[in-house]
């Protein structure tokens, strides 16, 4: 394994000699540079440490120079600064340069010294590991996507998405992604980030639907020390994150109405205050949303403003669900098959004619990331039968709920069909909530999938004693999905 490489930079040779011999007898590998100027070249030059102690009183250019011109060198470069005494001013000045730590010179009898100085390497050699795992799992995460954005070329509908992505990749204007839950809206919207000018730039996605309301202000806009209960220091939000990036508002129809009016002034203003602060901040952020809503409706319950719905819906782009690209499908089992695979080191293995067939006739209402569950499953658990298991015991109770009329079949495994006088009072049923009048087929249709869906739901919670999670894995859709339509059908426990 190779040793840890520490750079000193100090023009004392007696105490570089010093720390020399500190470092080796733990494993380090060291090299000495007596200006900053020798040490910023072996940067420039393609030889950058894991770790450089910087003195920060030194003739010519100093310590806190050298460190800024090693930030705009490589900006992800740990550096811990050395001094013979406390400086605040300093300290502040190098910890908003972005060093790693600030640790005073050991000269202690005791020792104390010298183990801070330990400590501040090892945290700075952690900083270092994790900005390099991070750094590769970006790298493998672009490369998939960029692989999954290939897929779609077998769909024309896809092919519209892609085209309309690359036409608005190199302009800043908002864009508004619809679709169901688990389409890939995300994809599209790091589509765009990659393919715009902002792509080496922060990408920050926030979820909407993921926080209370007063919570969600905070992780948008932050907060001053004091602004609220429980806010002990100050917080930059996500906006100020993703300056001269991207912000990705996913579940944007799960914004409570007080919230989208702060939201508006961002995008008219492009400029917005913190939580306890009347301090105006700039900011130059791209804003791409997303929802599996009904916008539209919202507005006309006063849900959602719009003015806010035609600001976000410059561009709009809607992702069809999986069941109409099914063309994709054995792309994307190949595309998980191997990406898993590789995660954790499993074999590669193909699909058998049964599971291939029954992916391409079910109905995915949990979309691509069911699909990426399930070969996740098939990946680690190596066992075909658990998936088409799982796949029937998803479609059957759905399955007996299609005498209402409604295509909720999830999978190719019909039930017995009911006996007419079944069918007679299911449709008397449907009739009753329908009005007769001026109804058209597809009015009786969309109430008969409603009460088909109210019913399966119902029961599958009667089933696991309201077990929300548990019922959501058997309905086959995500646990958020599920929760809206308990709200939607108002369903409660009797």
């Amino acid at each position: 394994m190779k040793k840890p490489y520490v750079a000193i930079v100090d023009d004392d040779s007696a105490f570089a000699n010093y720390l020399r011999t500190f470092l080796s007898l733990r494993g380090y590998e060291t090299r000495s540079y007596s200006r900053g100027d020798e040490m910023i070249a072996a940067v420039k030059q393609g030889d950058p440490p894991d770790i450089v102690l910087l003195d920060v009183m030194m003739p010519g250019m100093n310590g806190i120079e050298t460190l800024r011109a090693l930030k705009t060198a490589k900006p992800d470069l740990q550096v811990v600064m050395l001094s013979g005494r406390e400086h605040a001013s300093t300290i502040v000045e190098a910890v908003r340069l972005g060093a790693a730590d600030y640790v005073i010179k050991p000269d202690d009898p005791e020792g104390l010294g010298e183990i801070a100085l330990d400590a501040a390497i090892k945290n700075a050699i952690e900083k270092t590991r994790l900005v390099t795992e991070i750094t590769e799992l970006r790298r493998q995460l672009n490369d998939d996507q960029d692989r999954a954005f290939l897929f779609w070329g077998d769909s024309p509908d896809m092919q519209a998405i892609a085209t309309v992505i690359e036409q608005v990749s190199d302009s800043d204007v908002t864009v508004l992604i619809r679709g169901e839950s688990g389409v890939g809206k995300e994809l599209v919207a790091r589509a765009i980030h990659q393919r715009s000018s902002r792509r080496d730039r922060p990408f920050v996605k926030v979820n909407c639907a993921a926080l209370p309301a007063e919570l969600l202000e905070s992780e948008l806009f932050g907060h001053e020390k004091g602004a609220f209960t429980g806010a002990a220091t100050t917080r930059i939000g996500k906006f100020e994150q993703a300056d001269t990036g991207t912000i990705f508002l996913d579940e944007i129809g799960e914004m409570k109405p007080a919230l989208q009016a702060k939201l508006l002034h961002v995008l008219q203003d492009a400029q917005f205050t913190k939580l306890g602060s009347n301090r105006a901040i700039n900011v130059d952020v791209r804003v791409v949303a997303a929802t599996n809503r009904d916008l539209e409706g919202m507005m006309t319950r006063g849900e959602f403003r719009e003015d806010l719905y035609y600001r976000l819906k410059v561009i709009e782009v809607t992702v069809p669900p999986l069941r109409e690209r099914r063309a994709e499908i054995q792309h994307l089992t190949d595309f998980f098959m191997d990406r898993y695979a590789r995660r954790y080191n499993r074999p590669v293995r193909q699909l058998s004619p049964e599971l291939h067939a029954l992916f391409l006739s079910y109905e995915w209402p949990g979309n691509i990331r069911e699909l990426e569950n399930m070969m996740k499953r098939l990946v680690i658990l190596q066992d075909e039968q658990l998936v088409i298991r799982e796949i029937a015991r998803t479609a059957k109770p759905l399955a007996s709920f299609a005498a209402a009329g409604a295509a909720v079949l999830h999978g190719p495994i019909a039930a017995e069909p009911p006996d007419a006088l079944e069918i007679d009072d299911e449709e008397r049923a449907v009739t009753d909530e329908v009005p007769a009048s001026g109804s058209r087929l597809a009015d009786i249709s969309k109430a008969a999938a409603t009460k088909a869906e109210r019913a399966i739901i119902e029961e599958t919670l009667q089933q696991v004693r309201w077990n929300r999670r548990k019922a959501a894995e058997q309905l086959g859709v995500s646990y958020k999905t599920l929760l809206n339509k308990i709200k939607e059908c108002g369903i409660s426990p009797k």
